[in-house]
């Protein structure tokens, strides 16, 4: 019997963000009186790129981090999550432009190899 795989929509992606996020809130205001501003979300985002570079480092073999394949998988779990909440919190269709920014930079991209 083969394994059930569930594949998530963007939206359904974005919209588990979402609810994590709220709860995060939640829990801000418990222990800091507040929730965190787009500014403290983005510094967070940048200490999990830290950890997901050590990470990539340690699955090309240069690093060495116990159980790395499974903290990787994590990380960058981590860091889309991050990613969606700041888009969201800064008013952008993260959907609409990841579509339209892979749509001409393929567009690009294919041009240079004609050339």
């Amino acid at each position: 019997m083969s394994p059930v795989i569930n594949h998530m929509k963007f939206t359904d992606l974005e919209k588990s963000a979402l609810k994590l996020n709220a709860l995060y809130e939640q829990l801000e205001i418990k222990m800091y009186g507040r929730v965190w501003t787009t500014g403290e979300l983005a510094l967070g985002f940048v200490g999990d790129v830290g950890d997901l570079a050590k990470l990539i480092q340690a699955n090309a073999g240069v690093r060495k981090i116990d159980d790395c394949k499974a903290k990787l998988g994590h990380e960058l779990s981590d860091c889309l999550w991050s990613i969606m909440v700041l888009a969201n919190k800064c008013g952008i269709d993260l959907e609409a432009e990841y579509s339209k920014n892979t749509r001409e930079l393929i567009e690009h991209v294919s041009q240079e190899l004609d050339t």
